[in-house]
């Protein structure tokens, strides 16, 4: 299946706006972040699984072990604070 990756704030900087991967169907959003990790060098080192990043898909915050469809934007975002 064809998903949308979409970076946001620091992560943003780091790896661009987005990009497309393809996952197996009934991928979850851990998958796919652990299939970004094996890209190395930036996606390894900024989406960690010992990194805090909070993940949306379809633009709804969900756990980790969120399946994900086809055709489905998958959002990464650090932990932010506001002042």
């Amino acid at each position: 299946m064809k998903l949308y990756i979409r970076y946001f704030a620091s992560l943003r900087e780091a790896l661009g706006a987005g990009e497309t991967l393809e996952m197996p169907d009934g991928a979850t959003v851990a998958q796919v972040r652990a299939a970004l990790v094996a890209r190395g060098d930036r996606h390894a080192e900024l989406l960690a699984a010992t990194r805090p990043v909070r993940c949306a898909v379809d633009q709804a915050m969900v756990p980790e072990s969120t399946p994900v469809a086809d055709g489905a934007e998958v959002a990464f975002f650090p932990p932010v604070t506001g002042g």
